[in-house]
């Protein structure tokens, strides 16, 4: 049988093997699928994990229940030879297995970009993974668990202070539903007021979410300052130590979560560790058809699609290249299993052309913004086609229901407002047993 490897299970990946389990005879193609974790994440919901509106395992997808014909490989690309036809994955215990290949399908996706900020690493979290989602959610329970104890004063103010690095779409939609849950929790920490809530939103540009309208990014920032937070535009992060955030105009904000969400980056086993075709930003070189290559150069035997790939734009400009987004993963992996199976049968792939269906973002409860050609929506109209949306392209029956679901119950019930901060450490309370049995 053909031996198809697939590198990366996120949209492009995951999409793309679903497919091929529908698409391929019995016998025709072995599949295998190669991700450290053993779910796709949804990462459109990942605002509303932060903001409890959404269960974090309702916003992944586990790959063993849904991919029934795939062999899954939980362990991480480390290199990519395609002149040898092998992948080098390592594993969860370290060691180094070689995956050979027919066909490879690279769908690794996008890595957080981290700029050389002394003390980033060190004190911010990343947004781009359910994990960091659960984090901030849970970072914003417990400080105001933990500020409604203590006097107004520095150490309570701290705690109440939220810093998001990035104004692109991911990061405007995480600040405004984590700045929605805070205000909703001031009804419940009575204590605490509105006005020791201090929400910052830091860019680099002059502008934020680069992909609507300078009319309908004007109404966004509007609408973040009057619930209350700062929007810093021109300016950078160059330190952030001990608590404390140094923008490069010299303002210092005492910060209790710094949340990073300042882009993506190729991933290191495409832009460093493969002999593929890849350009100047890391990402590999890609044919309309979603074959690795150029029309002058094919690569033969390979394949890519999802934020690791350059995939042309042929509905854009000369020289455009399809943003990197989930509305594009998706149909891309979907296309990309046809033209592999048809490639396989002798057949003529098909190139990638999509309709912008609008960019869509959610700014907390109730509220958002939905812009399509020459039409804005915003408020309630905006944030009910955003759960429309996603509660229809999240992939499976069982995804959908179990949002849905949830949703409805968020709606009737409020938000579920338990920290669970303590699941991160979960030998801590244990060791604290044994060590005072032993005290005793």
């Amino acid at each position: 049988m053909t031996r198809i490897v697939i590198v990366g299970g996120g949209y492009a990946g995951f999409y793309t093997a679903w497919r091929l389990e529908r698409l391929l005879r019995k016998g025709e193609a072995d599949v295998t699928l190669v991700d450290p974790a053993p779910y796709m994440t949804y990462q459109p919901f990942l605002p509303e994990v932060a903001a409890g509106s959404i269960e974090a395992r309702h916003a992944v997808v586990p790959l063993a229940r849904h991919l029934r014909r795939t062999r899954l490989v939980n362990g991480r690309a480390t290199r990519i030879d395609h002149s040898s036809r092998r992948v080098d994955v390592r594993l969860a215990d370290g060691s180094v297995t070689v995956l050979g290949y027919d066909e490879v399908v690279v769908t690794a996706g996008a890595v957080t970009r981290v700029f050389p900020v002394p003390g980033v690493a060190d004190e911010a979290i990343g947004f781009k993974r359910i994990e960091e989602a659960v984090a901030v959610r849970d970072a914003v329970l417990t400080a105001f668990d933990e500020a409604a104890s203590l006097p107004p004063g520095e150490a309570r103010r701290r705690r109440l202070t939220v810093v998001f690095v990035g104004g692109g779409f991911a990061g405007v939609e995480g600040f405004a539903e984590v700045l929605s849950l805070a205000l909703g929790l001031t009804r419940y920490h009575r204590g605490i007021r509105l006005g020791e809530l201090d929400f910052h939103l830091v860019d680099a540009s002059d502008h934020i979410l680069p992909e609507v309208t300078p009319r309908a990014r004007a109404w966004v920032r509007r609408f973040l300052e009057m619930r209350g937070a700062t929007v810093h535009l021109g300016r950078t992060v160059t330190l952030v130590a001990d608590g404390t955030v140094t923008l490069s105009d010299g303002t210092v904000i005492e910060a209790g979560l710094v949340v990073w969400t300042a882009g993506i980056a190729a991933n290191p086993v495409v832009s460093r560790h493969t002999d593929l075709p890849v350009d100047a930003r890391g990402l590999l070189v890609v044919r309309p058809d979603l074959r690795v290559g150029t029309s002058e150069l094919p690569v033969e035997h390979a394949w890519a699609a999802g934020d690791d790939a350059a995939v042309p734009d042929l509905t854009g400009p000369a020289g455009a290249f399809t943003v990197p987004n989930a509305q594009h993963a998706v149909r891309q992996g979907k296309l990309l299993a046809r033209n592999l199976v048809a490639v396989l049968r002798g057949g003529r792939p098909r190139p990638y052309r999509h309709r912008s269906l609008g960019t869509i973002a959610t700014l907390g409860l109730g509220h958002g913004i939905f812009q399509s050609g020459p039409i804005t929506l915003r408020g309630l109209p905006a944030w009910l086609i955003h759960r429309g949306y996603h509660v229809l392209v999240v992939p499976t029956w069982e995804r959908k229901i179990r949002v849905a679901s949830g949703w409805g119950a968020g709606l009737v019930l409020g938000r579920d407002i338990a920290s669970l901060t303590a699941v991160q450490h979960p030998r801590a309370a244990f060791r604290d047993d044994a060590s005072r049995r032993d005290a005793a």
